[in-house]
């Protein structure tokens, strides 16, 4: 994967996790939420326009998920300001898809820097904004650093082009041209990383953004639009917009001049932007480009001569880990007969340690991110009863939804078959492990899977048939690594982008090939 033009940076290394055992390191993850509260709680954040700070029609407040803390403001941008935005990331294009690949880079480098030294201020903003516990915000924040560093290697490497077959007289090229305008449009969950990727895939290619995050989680994103800009990013780069869906939703996707929408979210709303872009719009000059990574009902599978020790503790982080607010979450552990019962006990026992608390206090789990959310859960847990199960969990106040299993779950059942978005693990006995993989396809999702064997027989058939994006064998279907596990589903999971990997930047771009007579 190393162009030559790369071949300057040192060779790429994940960044490491901190150690919050470590009372030193514990001390200053404390310290940094009382710095971030003193800095930004109370605060006004504006709009980004055209390199302005810009004021909405009027503001909303973030809260705290944990305890309803009113946090800080942004703002709801109006319909004129959202063209405005349009025309100024139109404007910016003209000069920015022309910039030097290098410059680029170098800047995405810059801003990995800036960010290592803001690690815990990072992580404690989005800890406040979507109650992820130390550990979770963490690992998150360093895919961010992740993502600037492949980032700036991806630039570089598809700045090259792709060689062709010579021709005797010609002297043939195939190199890639960015799009245009495109629109990134990000959820709650993962604030910071999921909006960085789409966004910098755009930049990288030479395309401008219009910055659209979650309301639930605005100032993660809005602190990494300004990182970039400190990096050097021109302001122009990027529009950084917020405020409500009939300003910023459909009007957004249907525009003539936005040229891809870039969109992690629910399948409803992702479906949604998928019809609606294909129209044609009066005065459009093409057909417009949609990225869509649209959830997941994903599977582990247990075969019987698995380490079961090892699959059960997958199972758990995976089903439980930030209360199961993961696309890639483990929704459904589907074991062979033999070793069902020692499995679902074995993953018993590790739900049953976890205990509930405010995620400031890096507790192992504490809100979903709204009463409604919990309400929404709730409707699937109470139907489960009367069709499966109920082992653990299934009573709740409020909006913290504990770790809640399901046993004997059939495959028709809406726990096996619907994504939930919440701590809720159905447990399905597979008659073998060839009808386990079976009934791991049986879905429309696809995004990602497990699957835990010592038979190199078995784990060869299930690379083969395993029809997920990210199939992970004898390790837990979460926590994929930027430059690694290229990251994107199957099916009604989405349109397969793969974030983080080798193609990654093709969806931003389009090809031109030259032929010049010698």
């Amino acid at each position: 994967m190393t162009s030559t033009l790369s071949q300057g940076f040192l060779p790429f290394e994940h960044e490491p996790y901190h150690n919050f055992k470590d009372e030193t390191v514990a001390a200053e993850q404390r310290a940094a939420f009382a710095d971030v509260r003193k800095k930004y709680v109370g605060q006004v954040f504006p709009l980004l326009i055209d390199g302005q700070e810009v004021t909405g029609g009027e503001t909303f407040t973030v809260h705290n998920p944990a305890n309803g803390e009113a946090l800080w403001q942004f703002q709801n941008a109006t319909a004129g300001q959202r063209d405005a935005a349009i025309q100024a990331a139109k404007t910016a294009f003209e000069s920015w898809q022309h910039s030097d690949p290098f410059q680029r880079a170098s800047i995405f480098k810059r801003a990995a820097e800036l960010l290592r030294a803001r690690r815990l201020e990072f992580n404690a903003v989005m800890t406040l904004e979507n109650g992820k516990n130390w550990a979770e915000a963490d690992g998150e924040v360093a895919e961010s650093v992740d993502h600037f560093e492949v980032f700036a290697r991806e630039t570089l490497r598809w700045a090259e082009g792709k060689p062709v077959y010579p021709m005797p007289d010609e002297h043939v090229t195939t190199h890639y041209e960015p799009l245009g305008v495109v629109v990134t449009i990000s959820p709650w969950n993962f604030p910071s990383a999921i909006p960085l990727g789409m966004g910098l895939g755009a930049l990288a290619a030479g395309n401008t953004v219009i910055w659209k995050p979650a309301s639930e989680t605005p100032l993660s994103s809005w602190l990494m639009v300004e990182l970039l800009f400190e990096a050097g990013l021109p302001r122009a780069a990027i529009q950084f917009l917020t405020g409500q869906d009939d300003v910023l939703g459909d009007p957004l996707v249907d525009h003539k001049d936005v040229r891809m929408i870039a969109f992690t979210g629910s399948r409803e709303i992702g479906c949604r932007i998928y019809e609606r872009a294909a129209k044609v719009q009066p005065g459009q000059k093409w057909l417009k480009r949609v990225m869509a990574e649209m959830g997941g009902k994903d599977a582990t599978v247990v075969c019987a001569d698995a380490d079961l020790d090892a699959a059960a503790t997958g199972i758990a982080q995976a089903a439980f880990g930030y209360s199961g607010q993961k696309c890639s979450a483990c929704s459904r552990a589907i074991v062979e007969e033999s070793v069902y019962d020692e499995v679902l006990e074995k993953v018993l026992a590790h739900a049953r340690k976890l205990k509930a608390g405010l995620p400031e206090d890096d507790a192992d789990y504490g809100p979903v991110i709204h009463v409604g959310s919990a309400e929404r859960i709730r409707g699937y847990v109470d139907a489960g009863k009367a069709s499966a199960t109920l082992l653990l969990g299934g009573e709740w106040e409020g909006d913290k939804v504990p770790p809640t299993i399901f046993g004997d779950v059939a495959s028709t059942d809406p726990l096996f078959q619907e994504e939930i978005f919440g701590p809720v693990l159905s447990f399905t006995r597979a008659r073998d492990w060839q009808h386990a993989i079976e009934l791991a396809n049986d879905s429309d999702y696809g995004l990602t899977g497990s699957f835990y064997s010592r038979d190199p027989a078995k784990i060869s058939e299930a690379r083969r048939r395993f029809h997920v994006g990210n199939l992970y064998v004898n390790r837990k279907c979460t926590g994929a690594l930027s430059g690694t596990h290229a990251f994107g589903g199957y099916g009604m999971s989405g349109t397969n982008a793969k974030v983080g990997g080798p193609d990654y930047l093709f969806w931003f771009l389009q090809t031109k090939t030259t032929a010049q007579r010698y």
